[in-house]
């Protein structure tokens, strides 16, 4: 199971082989086909743990080569961190093996339900950290056509279905036969014609973007006396860029702007205080007192007062949980317990109303819906700006960018990102990556971006009742399963 769970990792970016899901999470489906509730437990949290301690090393990068903890510590939280989050899995194999029905096709609803909840539960509790949720591995392929419909987690529960009912295909019960089963696994794959791929939004008109990304070695980031240095390239930066927005990544200016010598941002904002063009500048907003917000600001001949603060913030990176202070004060993270920020409003240049979206804020669509209605706040592009340069370069960009891709599914709006050393790109309303700098090199994108305005059943279903009907979901097959088997299905082994 802890094989399968590295197996189910491969299926995410930069391989992007979407069967290996469906092929990973069959391999669980099967190991706990007949296995008792302890049993199914187990393999669930193995696989878990597999999963996510493959899929999120790079946090011991940001760990020991940046918070100066040591190696062995570094290697133990990254596993500690995977575990605790595996008990949702683990849980969720329980619940199915305790009340599975014993026929296969239902046995393969029941399944899917209980993975639904498990990664419901993963995304919301504890403030939520959904990284490589299962339906991401699906930005692509046959699947990514249910995104504008039912969303990640839609899709992950469909991935699941099909890989249930291909563990049964390889073991059918002596009832059933393999033909049936063989149809359901593929006709979720296959599509109906009402699903199939189609625009629920329309042009807002286009935008030129210039997009930086000045590849400053995370180590010297917050070094005082390269401050001055990286302030200069920056206006150097700024001035060359020749769109009519210019977007710059997170925390770009290292210090908080409270603190700025105020002649460096006149100087730096000086060709966007006239004129059409606009742009948003990564910066630190508060003070010490009532504390700092990781922002960007807008400036525009039209909007000099413009911010946005981050309003998900990154548990021990961002903000101290509870009794942990410790260990963020053993990490010497800089700015490492923050505000929130809490205004959603759109800042407007050049005729189109853009959201911003700080790091990994783009993982929670469902905090973000509100910019993706049709009302007069709704965005017509998204725009997230990232410092990724803490996790180092293999792996990370390449599923924040995944991640990203499938926010641009979900609710048809493109998605522009700049990046301090890389996945800084474009990406359009149908998920496809336009355009794209090389990481870590420094540089500027340049390029043309349609706004969208619209709605996808998705976006409106989100926006109205948030994931509850995904919960609904869930709960309704898993006791729809148990349900059947108190009226008279076949028995499972264990009772």
């Amino acid at each position: 199971m802890l094989l399968a769970g590295g197996l189910h990792t491969a299926s995410f970016a930069p391989l992007e082989w979407w069967p290996l899901q469906i092929a990973a999470v069959a391999l669980l489906a099967w190991g706990v086909r007949d296995a008792s509730p302890r049993s199914a437990a187990w393999r669930g949290f193995c696989f878990g743990v597999g999963w996510l301690a493959s899929g999120w090393w790079w946090l011991y990068i940001s760990m020991h080569n940046f918070g100066g903890m040591p190696a062995p510590l570094a290697a133990s939280a990254v596993v500690v961190l995977a575990a605790a989050l595996s008990l949702y899995l683990a849980a969720a194999m329980a619940l199915f093996a305790w009340r599975r029905r014993g026929q296969p096709l239902w046995d393969a609803l029941g399944f899917a339900a209980c993975w639904l909840l498990a990664e419901l539960a993963r995304a919301q509790f504890l403030t939520g950290f959904p990284w490589i949720a299962s339906g991401y591995a699906h930005s692509s392929g046959p699947l990514a056509t249910l995104a504008p419909w039912v969303g990640v987690y839609g899709i992950g529960a469909v991935a699941a279905l099909v890989a249930a009912g291909a563990a049964q295909v390889v073991r059918p019960a002596p009832t059933v036969r393999r033909p049936w089963l063989a149809l359901a696994v593929a006709v979720p794959l296959i599509g109906w014609p009402w699903l199939a791929p189609r625009d629920f939004t329309e042009s807002a008109g286009t935008l030129r973007v210039s997009l930086l990304q000045p590849n400053v070695p995370q180590d010297l980031k917050f070094d005082p006396d390269r401050i001055v240095g990286e302030i200069a390239a920056l206006q150097a930066q700024l001035q060359a860029a020749q769109g009519d927005l210019v977007v710059t990544p997170e925390s770009v200016l290292p210090i908080p702007r409270d603190q700025l010598d105020p002649a460096y941002w006149q100087q730096l904002t000086a060709p966007f205080r006239s004129g059409p063009r606009a742009a948003l500048i990564g910066t630190f907003l508060g003070n010490e007192q009532e504390g700092y917000v990781n922002s960007v600001v807008g400036v525009s001949a039209a909007d000099e007062g413009y911010s946005y603060g981050k309003r998900h913030l990154l548990p021990f990176g961002e903000y101290v949980p509870p009794g942990f202070r410790w260990f963020v004060e053993l990490m010497q993270i800089p700015l490492g317990d923050q505000a929130n920020g809490r205004s959603e409003a759109p800042f407007v240049a050049a005729g189109q109303r853009l959201r911003p979206l700080i790091c990994y804020e783009d993982l929670f669509g469902e905090h973000m819906v509100t910019s993706a209605g049709d009302g007069p706040e709704a965005a017509t592009l998204l725009v997230n700006v990232s410092n990724l340069a803490w996790f180092g370069r293999h792996m990370v960009q390449d599923q924040d960018l995944q991640f990203s891709r499938l926010r641009s599914l979900e609710f048809q709006r493109p998605m522009v990102r700049a990046t301090n050393t890389g996945a800084t790109a474009v990406i359009d309303h149908r998920g496809r990556v336009t355009a794209q700098l090389a990481p870590e090199t420094a540089g500027t994108l340049d390029a043309e971006v349609e706004g969208r305005r619209g709605v996808t059943p998705y976006a409106r279903w989100l926006g109205a009742l948030g994931l509850w009907p995904l919960w609904v979901v869930g709960l309704a097959g898993w006791w729809a399963s148990r349900r059947a088997r108190l009226t008279g299905g076949s028995p499972s082994r264990y009772r």
